[in-house]
């Protein structure tokens, strides 16, 4: 039987994350999962998610969501779910739980719930997430915050992925891979 595996794609912003992570996707259909929140109000951000959907493969399924992602993910599929990205679904979940200015593991269950439906995932799996853990240390509140809060994360997800890469000026470099045994038996993604 084949156990498909789970990818985490760290990079900074314009590092060229995204795009490697999209080249990685080998199994078909593919499930694309946006995080972005639409906000009507703000042009340029419209704009940009739809630049980012017209420049999707037209046969790769879109799904919207934010406060559902983990669902989304649990959800068996048949090819490959790409998650694009955690930045902007965490950013969503603040701001859904008014959490800015709250204590740090306010989200915490619902972080809980992303990181049991990735370890459980049994569908090819490709995560695209910013690193946070290589700039300063941000000036606000809550740039620290966002900043803890995805560091945290993506240490979690990095532990429970099969592979992990990071992305720098378009390069990936490879953080974590599965022994050379378990590619035979889980394929590649």
């Amino acid at each position: 039987m084949v156990v498909p595996s789970r990818t985490l794609v760290l990079g900074g912003a314009r590092s060229g994350k995204s795009a490697h992570a999209e080249s990685l996707v080998t199994t078909r259909p593919v499930r694309y999962v946006a995080t972005g929140q639409r906000d009507a109000a703000d042009e340029d951000w419209q704009q940009r998610i739809e630049l980012h959907r017209a420049s999707r493969p037209p046969e790769w399924t879109t799904v919207e969501t934010v406060t559902g992602l983990a669902t989304v993910v649990a959800q068996p599929w048949g090819g490959t779910t790409m998650v694009d990205d955690l930045g902007t679904w965490l950013t969503g979940m603040l701001d859904d739980a008014a959490a800015w200015d709250l204590p740090r593991g306010t989200i915490a269950p619902a972080v809980n719930d992303l990181v049991a439906a990735v370890s459980d995932c049994r569908s090819s799996l490709v995560i695209v997430s910013p690193e946070v853990g290589m700039s300063v240390v941000p000036e606000s509140r809550s740039g620290r915050l966002f900043r803890d809060e995805l560091g945290v994360l993506n240490a979690r997800l990095a532990h429970v992925c099969d592979r992990v890469l990071l992305v720098v000026a378009g390069l990936a470099l490879t953080l974590k891979e599965p022994p050379a045994d378990s590619l035979t038996a889980k394929g590649p993604v």
